[in-house]
């Protein structure tokens, strides 16, 4: 590259982010506080309520639209949603063509993929992917969980490690899970499927079939104990030693 196409990239640059700091000035005379408008960039069109707070190298893409009082934290994209009021968007977080109730929080490093709408007061915690699903007031699904193409009534948990095995291969299935049900830690629930209102399954638990509601649920082997075991060979040599 010569130095006048390094000199005419770099111009081109420089222009950019001076457009993406008039922008972030235009958005902070409204109200908003952007804790660095070098490192705020807004790539379509924002709507904001009274006293929200953007932290830093947040990028706003489409048209997003934040209610009163929300703070979206530092690395976070968010792509043609909604966000509703007293809401947090926690780091290192994607929000894409979803919405978002009150009082709620997705993060760090939550991903909200599209045709998703979360209700108000639910948590979205580490690690938490969901992909076109509903998910009603009151729910929870605070680590490392992956929900898709499902409908959670209100105030379910879902434990670390809980999935819905959605895809079959060929097509993509749905499942229910009624208003207060409690799902344990690393559970695979296979669509498609319905689990009742106020069912527990107990961790650990492959579902495949429907479950009652207001039940306990397990679909786990019997825990065995093999007595003299040896087990593999390099560990006999290093006990040996």
């Amino acid at each position: 590259m010569s130095q006048k196409e390094i000199k005419d990239v770099v111009s081109i640059a420089q222009k950019e982010r001076d457009l993406m700091r008039e922008r972030a000035y235009a958005v902070m005379k409204q109200g908003v506080k952007i804790s660095d408008p070098d490192r705020f960039d807004l790539r379509g069109k924002l709507i904001c309520g009274r006293n929200v707070d953007i932290d830093i190298d947040v990028i706003i893409n489409g048209q997003v639209i934040l209610g009163d009082n929300v703070k979206i934290e530092s690395h976070c994209i968010l792509i043609n949603s909604t966000i509703g009021n007293n809401s947090i968007i926690r780091a290192y977080s994607l929000v894409e063509q979803a919405e978002i109730g009150r009082e709620s929080f997705v993060g760090p490093y939550g991903r909200i993929r599209p045709v998703t709408k979360l209700g108000d007061q639910v948590q979205i915690g580490n690690f938490v992917e969901i992909k076109d699903s509903t998910v009603a007031s009151g729910c929870r699904i605070n680590h490392h969980a992956f929900v898709g193409d499902a409908d959670l009534a209100e105030n379910v948990t879902l434990g670390a490690n809980t999935i819905t095995c959605n895809h079959d291969g060929v097509g993509i299935n749905n499942l229910s899970i009624g208003e207060g049900a409690y799902i344990g830690s690393g559970c695979n629930l296979v669509a498609p499927l319905t689990i009742g209102a106020y069912a527990t399954v107990a961790s650990g638990s492959t579902i495949t079939e429907n479950v009652p509601g207001n039940k306990l649920t397990l679909a786990r082997s019997r825990q065995v104990i093999v007595e003299n075991w040896k087990g593999p060979k390099h560990r006999r040599d290093f006990k040996e030693k």
